[in-house]
């Protein structure tokens, strides 16, 4: 799980909607420790793999953008939306994305480049992870031994599982978009 979290988290196509309701599963049926060994886990994978993202934005910048970056699927296209929903939504667009299928497994790349201080973006992507791994997990536990059962049901739902996952987004973005209207003061400090 943690090796497959941090693959993730550095652009590879790993399926963390489906590893951790996994993982959460094998907990119940007593294959793992218990639900906060696992929870933990997940995060710290989640952490160090986007610490390796921002790192190699960060140090390797857009060169490695354009040599690397049609491996993964993330070009200069990409790349310059991305830099636009950080301008628009400052630093909590790293907890927003957290909850964006692709955008969560590359997010640390911009964000090294467009040299966001570190500490914020770990603050971020950590509430981001705690909320989106505790989630999943939690749901794969509650499941336990029915997993069998519910996983062509999750297959089959996973468009409206995504549906509902952007619909929280949206809400977090409206929501935060409004509060810096209200206070611009803390917007620009927030940038």
């Amino acid at each position: 799980m943690f090796l497959a979290l941090v693959l993730g988290n550095v652009g590879l196509p790993v399926g963390a909607e489906l590893v951790l309701p996994i993982s959460g599963a094998l907990t119940a049926t007593k294959h793992l420790a218990n639900i906060w060994l696992t929870i933990g886990v997940a995060l710290v994978g989640e952490l160090v793999g986007q610490s390796i993202a921002y790192a190699v934005g960060r140090f390797g910048g857009v060169p490695i953008l354009v040599r690397y970056g049609k491996y993964v699927g993330f070009h200069h296209a990409q790349m310059d939306r991305v830099h636009g929903f950080f301008a628009r939504y400052g630093t909590f667009s790293i907890f927003i994305c957290r909850f964006v299928p692709f955008l969560r497994g590359v997010v640390g790349f911009p964000a090294g480049i467009a040299e966001m201080p570190f500490g914020v973006f770990f603050l971020w992507t950590l509430l981001g992870s705690l909320v989106f791994c505790g989630i999943f997990a939690y749901v794969g536990y509650q499941l336990g031994d029915h997993l069998d059962a519910v996983l062509p049901l999750l297959h089959r739902g996973g468009t409206v599982v995504g549906i509902a996952a952007l619909a929280v987004v949206v809400v977090a973005v409206v929501v935060w978009s409004r509060m810096r209207k209200r206070n611009p003061a803390t917007a620009e400090a927030d940038s």
